[in-house]
């Protein structure tokens, strides 16, 4: 006969199914964990369900399905941003010095095809905007110092003692130990490195379908603005006053790791004092990229979960005093870089992003979207409505599905739909999207 307690706790018992299945998988003993791991397989596993269209990925290898994307395409001012990009990285191939040009022709034709193929499409096509940030970047280094404007010395540490009557990086710094030092490291030479990658797996399972290529899109273009504003202002870092004072510079000095220094003698390696002195970009202080990645992961991390808002924010603020901290940057440049990126996710929250429904947990219970942003109450950065001009076809490059215009209710209209905006992260033919609602909500 069965104890009471074994009624009650048959999971205690070696004896119980459960056990034995937990210490064979080694799932870990999380409450909870089972529940939403067997709801998110369950979701994986349904491939007839009615929202299955609009969360599938493209499989094709057919070169065909990109050319009646292009060619079912109905054209927008917004595809001047793939203009943008063509006439971006000619400039940057053309600067570049090294690699040499076969390697710069091979890397080329690869993106080339990975646009054509439409199972590597749905990841490339967003991810553009990245990738030209990216070459930008490291295209840097080797634009001409004659091409470049001078460098502004006194301007930043001018600003900062008229807004803040001081130079807080200096009053941060003043005071260093291995525990600050270790704790200013993390979120600054770790954390901001990963925390993309992380924040992309997780919207493409729990946001909903097109947050994931909105985010990238966004993340991509933000930075692409401000490394332009770098270079066309350039200024020096905090560091470079406390190694230089106020003398003039150029752009033959060489980078520094700042504090990050402490890091690599603290652990015995030579990682960030290497990295930072050959930096393509020595004043690019002006605006902070750091605080401007932190801004944008934070803001689009609390559209998909408004209850976590907070914690997200709270990652903004340990950055900057990272960052001051380290003598990377002053303040302004901070603000100057969470700006941006607050900027960048009003557009994009307001014209492209699909809206919150709170009673979806996974991108697979979606059945229609959302396009805009009505008013609520769960919204993690609430923004006054729109009115905007959309396309809908689902060609791969524009991303729709059937339109909606909804002020209470759905009913299919003739409509247009951002580059920007995508159905599901697929960026698929019109056949993966069919019956699929987007509705565009500009109630007032």
């Amino acid at each position: 006969m069965k104890s009471p307690a074994s009624k009650l706790f048959p999971g205690m018992l070696d004896t119980h199914p459960s056990f034995k299945k937990q210490s064979l998988l080694g799932w870990p003993s999380i409450p909870g964990f089972h529940r939403v791991r067997r709801k998110f397989a369950s979701r994986v596993r349904s491939g007839q369900s009615p929202t299955s269209s609009l969360a599938k990925l493209q499989t094709s290898y057919d070169p065909a399905d990109t050319i009646r994307a292009l060619r079912a395409h109905r054209w927008s001012y917004w595809d001047g941003q793939y203009l943008f990009l063509v006439i971006l990285g000619i400039f940057c191939l053309s600067v570049i010095e090294t690699p040499g040009a076969i390697i710069k022709t091979l890397i080329s034709t690869l993106l080339i095809t990975s646009l054509i193929l439409p199972i590597t499409r749905q990841f490339f096509l967003p991810f553009l905007p990245i990738a030209g940030w990216l070459v930008l970047f490291y295209a840097c280094r080797f634009i001409p110092a004659e091409w470049r404007p001078p460098i502004w010395v006194r301007v930043l540490p001018a600003l900062e003692n008229i807004i803040y009557g001081a130079n807080l990086s200096n009053i941060l710094s003043k005071n260093t130990n291995a525990f600050l030092d270790v704790l200013a490291w993390l979120p600054y030479g770790v954390i901001h490195f990963g925390a993309p990658f992380v924040c992309s797996i997780v919207m493409f399972v729990f946001a909903a379908p097109g947050t994931l290529p909105v985010f990238a899109r966004s993340f991509g273009y933000m930075n692409i603005i401000g490394v332009v504003i770098q270079l066309m202002f350039p200024c020096s870092p905090p560091w470079y006053e406390i190694d230089h004072g106020l003398d003039p510079a150029n752009y033959s000095m060489p980078g520094s790791p700042a504090g990050l220094a402490r890091i690599d003698k603290l652990f015995g390696w030579n990682t960030y004092t290497s990295t930072f002195t050959a930096a393509p970009l020595v004043f690019g202080a002006m605006p902070s990229l750091h605080a401007g990645h932190s801004t944008i992961e934070a803001l689009f991390m609390g559209h998909v979960f408004p209850r976590g808002k907070w914690f997200f924010y709270t990652y903004i603020l340990w950055i900057w005093w990272a960052t001051l901290y380290l003598q990377h940057h002053y303040a302004v440049d901070l603000i100057a870089g969470s700006f941006l990126a607050t900027c960048t996710f009003y557009v994009a929250k307001t014209k492209f992003l699909a809206r919150l429904q709170p009673d979806k947990e996974f991108r697979w219970d979606y059945d229609f979207l959302e396009i805009g942003n009505g008013y609520s109450p769960d919204y993690a950065f609430g923004m006054s409505d729109f009115n905007g001009d959309y396309h809908s076809e689902d060609d791969g490059w524009t991303t729709g599905s059937s339109s909606s215009v909804s002020s209470g209710c759905r009913s299919p209209v003739e409509d247009t739909l951002s580059v920007w905006e995508s159905g599901s992260e697929t960026l698929a033919g019109h056949s993966d999207t069919e019956g699929i609602d987007v509705v565009i909500d500009d109630r007032r």
